[in-house]
């Protein structure tokens, strides 16, 4: 049995790879868009291609990713490894995608796929096995939703730093060149997280034997035959993340363009990922007492209550900084639960198939993940087309609207239509009977939990898995 420092210093060692993760996310997600048509000069139809190219052969490549996972063998297991191995990969590729080369505007598109490709082959490499892990570090619901708790806690962490220091460490770095600026930046955060993924890989352990024996691709895709909470899990990761990533990508734009208060991009950043801090707190002291859907639920409801006061309140500052604070609670609710979820279907693929393939569906979720943040980034770019945007002018009144449909109007009625998918799904009522039947077939001891736990029959708390 390992100790309480045992098991924490896992839980630590999980979470801060999420933390490296969001160095380069976060940076992704709120500033590559304007970095490639603000700083680097790009067309906006231009660069809308390329973010849906290059983010849907991502996709592919996490499904890829998760079938080498689920057939790699080593001593140290199946998902660990490529921590150590995609951690350089990671680093550089971050730094190169974020310089502008003195190459002409056909070339530095031509750079721009190549290096923003690499980049998100290399994010594959270490983000698929975040997920893949997760059902072989415990099969406790309860540690399950601590560990994803805890990685949860350390991305906001890492996007808060990239939130609140991007611009002021563009400015200072860049000596009055942006594209300098940004290329420092993007060291810094770089090599952080580099030397995060060797931490993480230092730290974690598969303890939970899945599945010893190889199996084919055909085997592992009747893991998904009739996996019907993984189908409503999966379908809904379009509508959650196609809202966010519609919104935080619309972020520098808002505050720059709508509202004429390019100084608040740091603090609404800021807001949106560290406030959430306070709700991914509070969802594990919920979870014991409902359903992972419920809460996921609450969370959404919180979150969509935030963006309407940021809606109503157009460009009042207040308003607009209370509508962040309502938004980041809701989200920092739903987003430990989502990747707790996350683990569920997989065990229940197993229950129902006998296949473990926790590589290929987080995999699969991945792939949906990106297809989401692609269509996100595409239409964002056709909507500002639509509307007029000129980069670094003073927009019409069809580019303001425009800005606003992506920040606020669209992620609003994408998270609606989340909150109401998940009413169909049903796995939470039936989860202690699967684990149970797992642990029955498959009877290691789970050494991530503390004494405590096991001293009190190693129960899943009542309503929640």
């Amino acid at each position: 049995m390992v100790t309480k420092t045992g098991i924490w210093k896992q839980r630590l060692g999980y979470g801060v790879a999420d933390f490296a993760c969001n160095l380069i996310w976060q940076m992704i997600t709120l500033y590559l868009m304007f970095f490639y048509t603000d700083v680097m000069g790009l067309e906006v139809l231009a660069v809308s291609a390329l973010l849906l190219v290059t983010r849907i052969v991502d996709g592919v490549a996490d499904a890829v990713m998760g079938i080498i996972i689920d057939k790699t063998r080593t001593r140290w297991g199946k998902s660990r490894p490529y921590f150590l191995f995609g951690a350089i990969p990671f680093g550089l590729l971050g730094i190169l995608t974020f310089y502008v080369p003195d190459i002409g505007p056909v070339g530095k598109l031509i750079y721009a796929y190549i290096t923003y490709m690499g980049l998100s082959l290399a994010y594959t490499m270490v983000n698929i096995p975040m997920a893949s892990i997760l059902p072989s570090l415990t099969r406790d619901g309860q540690e399950r939703t601590m560990l994803a708790t805890i990685r949860i806690i350390f991305s906001f962490i890492g996007a808060t730093a990239v939130s609140v220091l991007t611009m002021p460490l563009v400015k200072m770095l860049g000596n009055g060149s942006q594209a300098q600026g940004f290329f420092w930046t993007m060291v810094i955060f770089s090599v952080v997280g580099m030397m995060m993924f060797f931490v993480t890989f230092k730290n974690v352990e598969e303890k939970v034997k899945l599945q010893q024996e190889k199996v084919t691709v055909t085997q592992t895709f009747s893991a998904l035959k009739g996996n019907k909470p993984w189908y409503i899990f999966a379908a809904n990761i379009i509508f959650m993340f196609g809202g966010m990533f519609f919104h935080q990508g619309s972020l520098i734009y808002y505050f720059t363009y709508y509202v004429n208060r390019p100084d608040l991009i740091g603090l609404i950043a800021g807001i949106g990922s560290l406030i959430p801090i306070i709700g991914t707190f509070i969802a594990p002291l919920l979870a014991r007492h409902m359903y992972k859907r419920k809460l996921f639920q609450i969370g959404s409801v919180i979150n969509l209550a935030g963006l309407l006061m940021m809606l109503i309140s157009g460009t009042n500052v207040f308003g607009l900084i209370a509508g962040a604070v309502i938004a980041g609670l809701g989200n920092g609710v739903r987003m430990p639960i989502y990747f707790s979820m996350q683990a569920d279907p997989v065990d229940y693929g197993e229950w129902k198939s006998g296949i473990s393939a926790g590589g290929f569906i987080s995999s699969i979720n991945g792939f949906i993940g990106k297809v989401a943040m692609a269509l996100a980034g595409a239409l964002s770019g056709v909507f500002l087309t639509w509307g007029h945007y000129i980069p670094n002018q003073t927009q019409s009144a069809s580019g303001l609207f425009a800005i606003q449909l992506n920040y606020l109007i669209i992620p609003m009625i994408l998270t609606v239509i989340s909150i109401m998918m998940m009413f169909f799904y049903r796995l939470d009522h039936i989860f202690p009977q699967i684990r149970a039947e797992l642990q029955e077939r498959n009877p290691e001891p789970d050494d991530s939990l503390d004494e405590t736990t096991l001293a009190a029959g190693n129960k899943p708390f009542p309503h929640s898995v």
